[in-house]
């Protein structure tokens, strides 16, 4: 405990800026540190003692620049960058020796991640160390440790850095979100006081939303290494697989009145069941005496097995589980800002940079100590991987027999984890679905990926524990709504290696034509086409009923949505008519089809009422206040990357002030909107009558329902036997049995329905992590999307909440005078990974006003 009033009255002595001497020797240092006096250290670069002020992230890029410039022990590798351009580094640190020798230490390291390459001997074999920081924007203290571990192996002199230099190579990677952070950095910056403030109510603390946690578009990134949603984790997922690491940090910050968490987690309940035991059993109580050691020597309080999780494999410290290394996450109670307030004191922002800079270090000393255990793991897990896919044979066969868009991303997810797999020359059928060559592909278990294949298909629905951090179920293609089986034949099926730059686009030079064009709405990028043809003008009709047409590739049966894009009725020549047709149809990789009448071989006609024009989406999205940011962020990457269509996205604050003339459709994700005041709330529903199309999220969904905005109603809530007395230990145990934490169910879907058209099936998966229980609709035709009795399909739900779930409502529309409420009990956009529901939410907006 004297060690720790040290340690944390140092930290504030550093904060107060009473003695910068202090801050890069005496208190963040071991004392038998010895630096190189050439090498600037982060004070000397940045101007002010690390911990005074959060570091900008073009300065931390910066710093690690200069380190790389002057010495011959660091090299700067660029790896990508953010949405809004700032630079993905990675810091290799190292002797100059093996600098000298670099790729051929990658070349030799990556033999342990092939099955089909002996290894006699690890001499020579170098620890690879990623050294990962700040995913989490406004969880700053990682990056200012990054700042001083970088200074630390780079200009020390004492033997503990040049042994670990001869025996290491170093990945620093400074900050996986520095959208994020910078986002974060500047708020704490601006509200910074002097003297600073420590009440935890000051607005340095408390920042304004959307907050600084996650990257441009509202993700957090540290969901993000399964689905790669984004560019962060994309560029990061590529320079992965060039290392293979065999250990992989994650910083990160908890509640101020916290102390310190490092692994091991919960034994058991919060493990991933692909990964091996030893990695929990050996590997983390391995390491944990490394960190408790050290954090022992500074005084520091920590806590371990316990309340953070290992099962969800897309966090930063998991995805590595699974590839053969070991993933640690660290998190240290935060200042949130440079001073706080805590039940135990002051949090100084130095003292939790001393924290995860001690963490740091012991993780090198662990990776260097252990190097053979660490070697050795890495090259069983993948022979065994090998192994065990052989023992369970055959493999998994998928693909979209209609939607090559959706087929094509699939593929792309399985490609960027390294995922081995063939497009079948041969028609298949498995448990009476067909697959047929060209839309269908074979990812066989024998491969030295197959615990990313179990990954991507296997749903598990039996758990040791039933507490999640996070999500229980992540079946991927369940995600996707990707039609797949599992092939047990003792035969390989044959067929074409698919490489990287597969990307199922089926796009085709169209004739012209004088009469219409036909566009497929049951192809996941289709409504990016209509966006593009709607700005540019045309008329564009989406048929209500199915038929087949003569087309310039033969008679074709055309299904519910299908686009039609009438020629002689637009205000343009046909030459236009047909260049953004060209142009929409590429834009998407898209096919359309020319057709020279309006006389169909079967079902309706052209000129048919059940043609019905499509509204171009003006949309406006409600932001700000209790507005889930996330829910939010997704729609708007959702929009930008997917569609190419602008949202306007206005604060809560100011939506008494919007014009309601200009907009057709209001976005309201996941909130209560009863703060936007009677007068707002009577505009809106007036404008809902006449005409306007209202979208609601889960919660804004919920508010919706209970404030009788809409004429709908609550499902049954599940009511669980509880015993008159329990024990308070028992208490989180129990209640959080009864939370629905993220899984995944079956329902039915009303494909004759416009919020449907596109789909061809009546079975859809969706993503439920909440315990709102809607009731289908009065109107027996208001009920799009309906829970399958008994739907479960992956992950935990007790059985009380299972039996109601059954029967009631997804998705259902509730009409207001001329205007539609498009009620989603659950989120279609969930993480950027759920594309078999994005289709509902695309037919919101577009057809919202159909019926």
């Amino acid at each position: 405990m004297k060690n720790r009033r040290l340690l944390t009255l140092l930290g504030l002595i550093l904060c107060l800026g009473l003695n910068t001497a202090i801050a890069q020797s005496d208190y963040f240092f071991p004392p038998n540190a010895r630096f190189d006096e050439s090498i600037p250290t982060p004070e000397e670069y940045l101007g002010y003692p690390i911990g005074t002020l959060h570091t900008r992230h073009d300065a931390i890029v910066g710093y690690m620049r200069e380190l790389a410039r002057i010495s011959d022990r660091a090299e700067l590798d660029t790896i990508g960058e953010t949405y809004e351009h700032r630079l993905l580094v990675v810091l290799k640190v190292t002797s100059p020796e093996n600098h000298g020798n670099l790729e051929q230490i990658r070349s030799e390291h990556l033999k342990l991640v092939d099955p089909s390459q002996a290894i006699e001997s690890y001499d020579g074999q170098k620890s690879i160390v990623l050294l990962g920081y700040n995913v989490h924007g406004n969880e700053p203290s990682s990056s200012e440790a990054a700042l001083l571990t970088a200074y630390y192996y780079v200009a020390g002199r004492h033997a503990e850095v040049t042994d670990a230099l001869d025996d290491a190579v170093l990945l620093i990677d400074p900050a996986f979100n520095p959208d994020g952070r910078d986002r974060h950095s500047t708020w704490a910056n601006s509200f910074k006081g002097d003297p600073m403030v420590s009440d935890p109510i000051d607005a340095e603390h408390n920042e304004m939303w959307p907050r600084g946690r996650t990257n441009h578009y509202w993700f957090d990134l540290n969901r993000d290494w399964l689905p790669l949603a984004h560019v962060e984790s994309q560029a990061r997922i590529n320079f992965y697989h060039k290392w293979y690491p065999n250990v992989v940090t994650d910083f990160h910050e908890m509640g101020t009145n916290s102390t310190y968490f490092f692994e091991p987690t919960k034994p058991f309940g919060s493990e991933n069941p692909v990964v091996p035991r030893d990695n929990y059993d050996g590997l983390n109580n391995l390491f944990a005496g490394y960190f408790h050691e050290a954090l022992d020597e500074i005084g520091s309080l920590y806590f371990t097995k316990e309340q953070y999780d290992n099962s969800y494999p897309g966090y930063g410290s998991t995805y590595p589980d699974i590839h053969g290394a070991l993933g640690l996450v660290f998190e240290q109670a935060s200042s949130r800002g440079h001073l706080q307030d805590s039940r135990m004191g002051k949090v100084a922002f130095a003292f939790t940079i001393k924290n995860h800079l001690t963490s740091s270090m012991a993780t090198v000393r662990a990776s260097v100590g252990e190097k053979e255990t660490l070697l050795k793991h890495m090259e069983n897990n993948f022979n065994t991987a090998v192994e065990e896919g052989k023992k369970a044979g055959g493999g998994w066969v998928f693909g979209d027999q209609t939607d090559e868009g959706r087929n094509g991303e699939f593929i792309d997810l399985l490609n960027r984890h390294q995922i081995e797999m063939v497009q079948l020359n041969e028609d298949i059928t498995l448990n009476g679905r067909a697959f047929k060559a060209g839309n269908a592909f074979y990812v066989p278990n024998e491969q030295k990926q197959y615990r990313m294949v179990r990954t991507m298909f296997e749903q598990v629905t039996t758990f040791y524990d039933s507490i999640f951090y996070d999500a229980s179920s992540w079946t991927t293609a369940l995600t996707y709504n990707m039609p797949y089986e599992r092939y047990t034949g003792k035969a390989s099926l044959r067929g074409m290696a698919i490489d990287d730059d597969f990307n199922g686009s089926t796009y085709a030079s169209v004739p012209k034509s004088n009469y219409a064009y036909l566009i497929e709405w049951d192809e996941y990028y289709s409504p990016k086409a209509l966006n593009y043809l709607l700005e540019k003008g045309l008329y564009v009709n989406t048929a209500f009923k199915p038929f087949s047409i003569e087309t310039n590739d033969g008679i074709k049966d055309f299904g519910y949505g299908t686009l039609m894009i009438p020629v002689n009725r637009q205000e343009m020549n046909s030459n236009l008519v047909h260049g953004f047709v060209e142009e929409a149809t590429d834009l998407a990789g898209i096919r359309a089809y020319s057709v020279k009448s309006g006389f169909s071989a079967k079902g309706i006609d052209l000129g048919s009422g059940n043609f019905r024009t499509i509204r171009q989406p003006k949309a406006v999205m409600l932001i700000g206040g209790n507005v889930s940011s996330t829910e939010a962020g997704e729609i708007w990457h959702l929009l930008d990357t997917k569609v190419g269509m602008p949202v306007t996205k206005v604060m809560t604050t100011s939506a008494g002030r919007i014009d309601w003339a200009k907009y057709n459709t209001l976005i309201l994700p996941s909130a209560n909107y009863s703060g936007l005041g009677k007068n707002t709330i009577d505009r809106i529903k007036q404008w809902v009558r006449e005409g306007g199309t209202v979208i609601t999220l889960r919660s804004a969904t919920s508010w919706a329902i209970s404030s009788k905005f809409v004429n709908e109603k609550f499902g049954e809530r599940p009511e669980r036997d509880t015993p008159e007395r329990m024990d308070y230990v028992t208490s989180r145990e129990f209640r959080g049995s009864n939370s629905i934490g993220g899984s995944m169910y079956m329902t039915d879907v009303d494909i004759t329905h416009p919020l449907a058209f596109g789909y061809t099936q009546r079975d859809l998966p969706v993503y439920r992590n909440h315990s709102i229980f809607m009731a289908p609709s009065e109107d027996p035709f208001s009920t799009v999307v309906k829970y399958k009795e008994n739907p479960l399909l992956s992950g935990y739900v007790n059985k009380t909440n299972l039996e109601k779930l059954g029967g009631t409502a997804s998705l259902i529309v509730s009409g207001i005078g001329r205007g539609n409420v498009i009620m989603f009990a659950d989120n279609p956009n969930f993480r950027g990974m759920w594309y078999g529901t994005n289709k509902l939410f695309f037919n919101a907006l577009f057809l919202g006003n159909q019926f």
